[in-house]
């Protein structure tokens, strides 16, 4: 017994250390993909702008589950704060001149500013309450956008166009590809900062807010202060990722943010896990990949299969969550995660 107890601990930090170093080589794969392709078209700009927007959905998915799965506030406002971070990166591009560069942290810092502001009275509402007030900020911002007295900033309903910036230092590379690299430093980053909260004692005084207000309360947390702080930190993610979102698409304008937004980003964080890093990376590659081809999947299978009646839009998309909820109700990593710990359990014989 004391051997087996002895060796376990060495045996999850070789595991961990496995983790790390397979993390490692595929982020520094990744980063090297578009050297190792340049030009050639062997993998088209088109590719590279639909893995940039899977990690910018990913960042927006993490910032949402920072709120509602590590925190316990739910929300169906996300997209409000993926519009004002867009916004902000395209007047300040757009109307200033501004770096594109810059305009993360200007998109970061009024997001914050105003997702904290929200969540103060916010504090009052739990449940149901604070997602239908969250549900009325996605419907007000997009429709505010248009105002005539923001015209002048917005251009109303033409939205913003907007030029994908090239790629620096005589590096070989198209807008795209750069734009790519840029997305997954800025993600990498954002990942990393959320895991080292998460670690930290505000980290732990979130979760414990989570499981039991009261009681956390009791041990001395300023819940109040840390809902606030904590909705002011998810918005400010989500701002970037919609900072992101515009610059890469080259596009904003209101009716890009309708509530719809808000839901995938939801749905993202449900699909890919809650409360799991690694579930906002499966929420952001299910809200880019899988939401926007259901329509054209659910025809191509009708197609397929010769069915008599056809499928009607997103019923693929539906039958997809239902199943997924039901196969997996922790999320995809949690379903990952607990076969992964069901393989390396040692069998009874063993």
């Amino acid at each position: 017994m004391t051997a087996v107890t002895s060796t376990a601990p060495a045996a999850a930090e070789g595991s961990r250390n496995l983790t790390r170093t397979l993390l490692l080589g595929l982020l520094v794969l990744a980063a090297a993909l578009p050297f190792l392709v340049g030009k050639s078209g062997f993998i088209s700009n088109f590719t590279f702008l639909q893995l940039s927007l899977m990690i910018v959905y990913a960042i927006a998915v993490l910032g949402l589950n920072l709120l509602t799965g590590f925190n316990g506030q739910i929300s169906l406002g996300h997209g409000a704060f993926f519009a004002v971070g867009a916004y902000t990166a395209a007047i300040l591009i757009e109307q200033f001149g501004v770096n594109y560069w810059l305009t993360l942290p200007a998109a970061a810092v009024l997001c914050f500013v105003i997702g904290y502001l929200f969540g103060l009275p916010a504090l009052r509402l739990e449940g149901h309450y604070l997602a239908l007030a969250t549900f009325g900020l996605a419907i007000a911002v997009p429709q505010m956008l248009k105002y005539k007295h923001l015209e002048p900033l917005t251009n109303g309903v033409m939205g913003i166009n907007l030029l994908k910036p090239d790629a620096p230092f005589g590096l070989p590379l198209s807008g795209d590809q750069w734009m790519y690299l840029v997305v997954l430093v800025v993600a990498v980053g954002m990942f990393w900062m959320a895991r080292n909260l998460l670690n930290s004692r505000p980290g732990r005084a979130m979760v414990a807010i989570r499981d039991h207000t009261l009681a956390a309360g009791t041990m001395g947390i300023d819940t109040a202060r840390y809902k606030a702080t904590v909705f002011g930190i998810s918005a400010l993610y989500v701002g970037i990722a919609g900072a992101l979102h515009a610059i890469i698409f080259e596009f904003v304008s209101p009716d890009s943010f309708r509530f719809e937004l808000s839901i995938a980003i939801l749905v993202g964080a449900v699909v890919g896990g809650v409360a799991s890093l690694p579930g906002a990376v499966i929420g952001g590659i299910f809200v880019q990949f899988i939401e926007k081809y259901a329509d054209a999947m659910t025809k191509k299978l009708t197609q397929a299969i010769h069915l008599p009646l056809e499928l009607q839009p997103w019923t693929l998309y539906g039958i997809t969550l239902i199943v997924l909820i039901y196969v997996m109700p922790g999320g995809i990593a949690g379903g990952l995660a607990a076969l992964w710990a069901r393989l390396r359990r040692p069998s009874p014989g063993g």
